[in-house]
C-alpha cells in the first residue's frame, strides 16, 4: 500500500491504519465519535496527503477547463477556488474536484481512488498547446478544521487569515516552511486546507501540534465521513459516480448552463428536463442506522435507496443519503427503510442535517 509522507506520525500516535483507496489510512486515533465532536467545538487536523494535485498551464488553460467541467472557470479571479465536476458525454460523473487559479496556472485537486483515471482521460481530451502534470506524489495536504482553526492557524502564518474569504487561498509560510493556503474543507466548520512539498507538510504538521492539545487533536478519516455527511457533502464512489449526473446528485448549482459548450453538456440538459430521482437526506425515526444499499419503500413500492448512511454523533441519530424517485423525495415525506429484513420509518428531511456550523463564520 501506499504512504503519505505523514505515516509515521499516525503510527506513533496509535491510529488504526487501513486500506483506503490503496493508501494506508488513518481511520481514527482515539474514538470516532469523540474526534467529530471535537472538530465541531474546536479543531482536529486530517492528514489527506492521498488526494490528487494536477497542475495546468498554457494561454488557453482557462478555455480548456471550462470545456472539460460543468462549472464556470473564467468567472474564477486569481487567488479564488472552486467546487466542480468533471462529466463524461452521458453527464455521468467521472469526478467532482477544486480548482484553483494562480497567477500563471490551474492546480485541480482530485480524489485518491481516480488520480490515474482523472489524468488519462484530461490527457486525451487537451490540445497541444495545453500541458498537465501529475504532482500528487510530490504534495502533501493537511485540512485543519473547526471553530479554533483560525486561531490556531493565524499564529504560524505570515499572512493574515482574517482577510482571507470562503473559497479563496494564498501562499504563505508556516513558520517558514511554504505552502497553499486555502479557505476551503470537508466538514462544515471553519477550516483551511494547506498544501506543501513532503518535507515542508511533515515540518507544518509539527508546528501545528506545537499547540496546547487541549484545543486541538488529529483526526482520522472516520470522522471526515460522519462530519460531511450531516453536511450533505457527497462522496464519489458512494454518493456519486459514472452512473450518476449532476442534476439528481443535488449539484445543479455548479452547473452552468449558460457557458459554451461543456462534455456532457447534451445530456445534462435532458436531465434537467426529465429528472427522474433525486438525492436527499433523509433521518431515521425508529431506531436504526441506515447502510448504503438499504432499500426504501412507500408501502410496498421500491422507491430508492441509501448511498451513505450512519448514526450522526451531533444529532444522535440515524441520518442517511439516498435516491429516491422524484415523485417520492418530497421534503417530509414519511418512508419505510429495510434494515435488516425489518422495515423503520424514516423521514426525508431538508439538507443540511448539521446546521451549527462555523463554516462561513
Amino acid at each position: 500500500m501506499k504512504k503519505t509522507p505523514l505515516h509515521e506520525y499516525h503510527k506513533n500516535l496509535g491510529a488504526k491504519l487501513v486500506d483506503f483507496a490503496g493508501f494506508e489510512m488513518p481511520i481514527q486515533y482515539h474514538s470516532i465519535i469523540d474526534e467529530h465532536l471535537f472538530v465541531r467545538k474546536s479543531c482536529g487536523v486530517f492528514d489527506v496527503s492521498h488526494m490528487g494535485e494536477f497542475i495546468v498551464t498554457g494561454k488557453k488553460a482557462a478555455e480548456f477547463l471550462n470545456r472539460i467541467t460543468i462549472n464556470d472557470v473564467t468567472s474564477l479571479k486569481i487567488w479564488q477556488a472552486q467546487y466542480s465536476a468533471m462529466c463524461n458525454e452521458d453527464g455521468g460523473i467521472i469526478d467532482d474536484i477544486l480548482i484553483y487559479r494562480y497567477p500563471d496556472h490551474y492546480m485541480l485537486v482530485v480524489n485518491c481512488s481516480n488520480i490515474e483515471k482523472n489524468f488519462d482521460w484530461i490527457v486525451a481530451h487537451k490540445p497541444n498547446d495545453i500541458f498537465i502534470a501529475n504532482l500528487s506524489e510530490k504534495i502533501g495536504l493537511i485540512a485543519v478544521q473547526g471553530p479554533k482553526s483560525l486561531k490556531i492557524l493565524d499564529k504560524l502564518v505570515d499572512i493574515d487569515l482574517n482577510e482571507m474569504k470562503y473559497y479563496h487561498f494564498s501562499i504563505a509560510k508556516i513558520k517558514g516552511s511554504p505552502a497553499t493556503i486555502s479557505r476551503t474543507g470537508y466538514t462544515g466548520e471553519l477550516g483551511y486546507e494547506i498544501y506543501a512539498d513532503n518535507n515542508s507538510i511533515i515540518q507544518i504538521w509539527n508546528e501545528i501540534f506545537k499547540y496546547p492539545n487541549d484545543e486541538i487533536l488529529p483526526a482520522g478519516l472516520g470522522c471526515r465521513d460522519t462530519l460531511r455527511l450531516e453536511m450533505k457533502y457527497v462522496l464519489y464512489g458512494n454518493d456519486i459516480d459514472h452512473k450518476t449526473n449532476p442534476i439528481e446528485a443535488g449539484l445543479s448549482w455548479i452547473t452552468k448552463f449558460n457557458k459554451e459548450s461543456f462534455i456532457g453538456r447534451e445530456s445534462l440538459e435532458k436531465y434537467k428536463n426529465a429528472q427522474q430521482r433525486k438525492l436527499v437526506c433523509i433521518e431515521m425515526i425508529d431506531k436504526g442506522i441506515p447502510r448504503r444499499g438499504y432499500e426504501i419503500f412507500c408501502d410496498d413500492e421500491k422507491v430508492g435507496s441509501v448511498t451513505s448512511g450512519s448514526q450522526s454523533p451531533s444529532l444522535q441519530k440515524g441520518i442517511g443519503l439516498a435516491y429516491l424517485n422524484i415523485n417520492k423525495a418530497n421534503i417530509e415525506s414519511e418512508l419505510d427503510i429495510l434494515v435488516r429484513n425489518k422495515k423503520l420509518k424514516c423521514r426525508v428531511v431538508k439538507p443540511p442535517f448539521y446546521k451549527n456550523g462555523s463554516v462561513l463564520d
